[in-house]
């Protein structure tokens, strides 16, 4: 049996005495892929950090604008090779071709990917601060070893360990790259990886600057994010892999950013459904079904208080998930995971109002699945009737009195987002007044009138959280420059020569448009001596 080699200090080779193999999946056709991929074991995980510790030396040299151009040639190269990477995508998770992955996840790709490039040459993310007194200057700088990023399997673009978010983000920040594939998409990380071995070489970077293994044993994941070579760790997936890993990490003292669990809760206030009830039904159904469910940002969980105007928003609700045709999951264990999640909120009180089963036939899916509960219920267990259902889900947790809806509020864990739907005038103002506080510290992005369907590629974006939906509130994983300074570590220096500084904490403004704290005033001026 012939294994796809893995990419290892700037050269396709095979894997050293690999533990195991595996193939992707077509999940719309329930038919194996051909290729098969190897399992790495600890030589080729100890190989790639040994190439990419020495490359991070070397790319803590390259210039700005080489880094920048790197990540432009990557996403010049993603868009000639667009046809080939949309194929196999769709074949690998059963997305469809058009719009998902051709006019929407693609382009996406390619923007984040000019705007880390942007970043980079700009310098402004490094936060360079300089205090002429105490002749004291610091800034964000590489960390000084590879990034491992592991991505998930619902992004085989945006959020790829190879040209995903993190992987600009890292690269950006001038560290090298660790990908481990998902094993979902493996042939679509590998087109992703030829692509930026390209870009590579027409740069003029290390070749070790990204690096690509497959699939590790559990064991040895936990080996890699505490590894002493490694600068830090990016994981997106399930909450019980995440604090796993974030435990071996936190022992060796390495950074790890974890994008876990989140139920993205949205509230609807009793003005807004008087208002125009039906529509929001619609609004929520179809946010619900986007992408099978399979979104980080899916709202899982709605919440109102009793009243007439709620029992027709879930009578619509019922109708429009019962009518809806279910999409492809991305792999066979998916419909398992929900059924799991499903027993959990039922067995605290839940009641399922449509849908709740696996969908016989092609491809696997999952019916449209509306559920409902008490606000008793849901303050009485408020933790399993949080737990995930990532598919197309929702729970509508149904309060006495506006009183207990922002009681409900303050027992959610913390979310990727929150949404609140209020009146178009003021008849919710009050309501609103009470609520918004206490939701506010619970989620990472706040909306108003609006699903949080879908992450805007954005300077002003927050796609991160409190515990549980991220490992650390103060990060984002989407939204540049932000997002680069998880990649960071800050360094001072303390009256060092002029010439023996970094650019960036030099008198001189090395870009002319580099925003600089001196001496506490933000400033895009060179250093002005005294006198």
């Amino acid at each position: 049996m012939s294994l796809c080699p893995v990419l290892i200090a700037g050269e396709w080779r095979a894997a050293k005495n690999p533990v195991g193999s595996f193939a992707a999946e077509d999940p719309a056709q329930k038919k194996m892929l051909p290729e098969t991929y190897p399992v790495s074991g600890a030589e080729d995980a100890e190989a790639a950090l040994v190439a990419g510790s020495a490359a991070a030396l070397e790319l803590a040299k390259a210039s700005p604008d080489v880094i920048a151009r790197f990540l432009e040639l990557c996403a010049e190269g993603i868009e000639a090779r667009a046809n080939d990477l949309i194929r196999v995508a769709a074949s690998e998770t059963g997305l469809p071709a058009e719009p998902r992955l051709k006019s929407v996840e693609l382009p996406r790709t390619t923007n984040q990917l000019r705007q880390a490039a942007k970043g980079a040459r700009e310098r402004s993310w490094c936060r360079a601060t300089i205090d002429t007194k105490l002749n004291l200057r610091s800034r964000l700088a590489p960390l000084g070893g590879p990034v491992a990023v592991l991505g998930p399997n619902n992004f085989p673009y945006a959020f790829n360990g190879v040209a995903g978010g993190d992987f600009a983000a890292a690269v950006a920040a001038g560290n090298p790259v660790i990908a481990k594939a998902n094993p979902g998409h493996p042939g679509t990380t590998r087109l992703l990886a030829e692509v930026a071995i390209e870009a590579l070489a027409g740069s003029g970077l290390p070749r070790a600057t990204l690096q690509l293994i497959y699939h590790l044993p559990e064991e040895l994941g936990h080996v890699l994010v505490a590894h002493p070579l490694l600068g830090a760790t990016a994981f997106t997936g399930s909450r019980r892999a995440g604090l796993a890993l974030k435990e071996s990490a936190d022992r060796a003292g390495k950074p790890i950013y974890l994008e876990m669990s989140s139920v993205n809760p949205v509230f609807f206030l009793p003005g807004a459904l008087r208002e125009r009830g039906p529509a929001l039904a619609a609004e929520l159904s179809s946010s619900c079904s986007l992408g099978a469910g399979q979104f980080c940002t899916n709202p899982g969980i709605g919440a109102v208080v009793a009243g007439p105007e709620s029992e027709v928003l879930i009578a619509e609700l019922a109708r429009a998930f019962a009518g809806g045709t279910p999409g492809v999951l991305l792999g066979r264990n998916v419909p398992k995971a929900i059924a799991r999640s499903l027993e959990v909120l039922v067995a605290h009180g839940a009641g399922i109002l449509c849908g709740g089963k696996e969908v016989d036939g092609s491809g696997y899916r999952f019916e449209s699945t509306l559920l409902r509960v008490s606000g008793d219920a849901f303050v009485a267990h408020p933790g399993p009737l949080q737990t995930e259902a990532f598919g197309p889900v929702h729970l509508v947790v149904v309060a006495r009195d506006a009183a207990q809806l922002v009681a409900i509020a303050a027992l959610f864990e913390g979310n990727l987002t929150g949404s609140i739907y209020a009146h178009s005038g003021t008849d919710d103002d009050a309501l609103y007044t009470e609520l918004e506080p206490v939701l506010r510290p619970r989620v990472g992005r706040l909306l108003n009138d609006k699903m949080p369907t879908g992450v805007a590629v954005s300077a002003a974006m927050s796609h991160g959280g409190p515990y549980p939906a991220t490992g650390h509130p103060g990060f984002t994983s989407v939204g540049i420059p932000a997002s680069l300074t998880r990649f960071a570590r800050l360094e001072s220096y303390d009256a060092v020569r002029p010439a023996r500084l970094p650019a960036e904490l030099r008198d001189a403004n090395p870009t002319g448009s580099m925003w600089r704290l001196i001496d506490g005033v933000w400033s895009e001026r060179d250093v002005v001596a005294a006198g």
